[in-house]
């Protein structure tokens, strides 16, 4: 992830630039990939049921982190104890 630059002696920020790789990305071979662990599994539950919360409201500014802990007590709540 590229951060932006600080700034210069006028406060201003140089433009930042897109990175690009020389050699093309290749799809991973089947032995090589990496399997998805249940915490992975969950997050990406919780991550879908806060963007809906988060649509639900109206797409209010401000409301992530409660939107994230309603949507994962909600996704928790569905998850037998180990």
């Amino acid at each position: 992830m590229l951060t932006p630059s600080p700034p210069n002696s006028r406060g201003q920020r140089r433009p930042t630039s897109t990175r690009t790789s020389a050699k093309p990305l290749r799809a991973a071979s089947p032995s090589r990939t990496r399997q998805v662990s249940t915490s992975d599994d969950l997050k990406a539950l919780i991550a879908k049921r806060a963007y809906e919360r988060h649509a639900e409201q109206g797409y209010r500014h401000g409301f992530a982190l409660d939107d994230w802990l309603v949507a994962e007590r909600e996704i928790l709540s569905q998850v037998p104890p180990v």
